[in-house]
């Protein structure tokens, strides 16, 4: 976190960094209108205190292979450190697993899941996921389409 509140500038170079992370220096400085330099130096700030921590590429999963989406929660049967780990672990090791979140609530971890369909889903199911030791539970449903994907935005910033 950073040790300063960010300001207008900071917010809107982050809200185009979100949106382009490719964009030039010199396009940036003038979407925010300051002079190179200076945008440069904002930038690097940003990425030196933590605030950026990477660029990524946005990949175009249907053309893998990969179009289906689908969210598992999951309830595990203990919350020991070895359970913990070894859960995690597991879905480090998993390529079709995104993303996964410890939750408050009913279950304990919300996981997002690439697959080409039903049947490689069920494939993931046997021969994977119920191969995990210490899960009790798993519900699934499938995403039919995604309406907002962002990583930032402005009028989230607290201050």
């Amino acid at each position: 976190m950073t040790s300063r509140p960010l300001d207008r500038l900071d917010s809107r170079i982050l809200a185009i960094l979100s949106e382009d992370g490719r964009i030039s220096n010199a396009n940036l400085a003038q979407a925010v209108g300051l002079s190179p330099s200076p945008c440069w130096q904002r930038v690097r700030r940003l990425e030196e205190e933590g605030v950026i921590s990477g660029y990524r590429a946005i990949v175009d999963r249907a053309k893998l292979g990969s179009s289906e989406i689908v969210m598992i929660e999951v309830i595990l049967d203990r919350h020991d450190d070895e359970v913990l780990e070894n859960f995690g672990r597991a879905m480090q090791e998993m390529p079709e697993v995104l993303e996964v979140m410890l939750t408050t609530g009913e279950y304990d971890y919300l996981i997002k899941v690439a697959v080409s369909g039903t049947r490689a889903y069920e494939e993931f199911l046997r021969s994977k996921l119920y191969r995990v030791p210490g899960i009790r539970h798993s519900r699934s449903s499938f995403v039919l389409r995604s309406l907002k994907e962002r990583q930032y935005d402005p009028s989230l910033q607290a201050g």
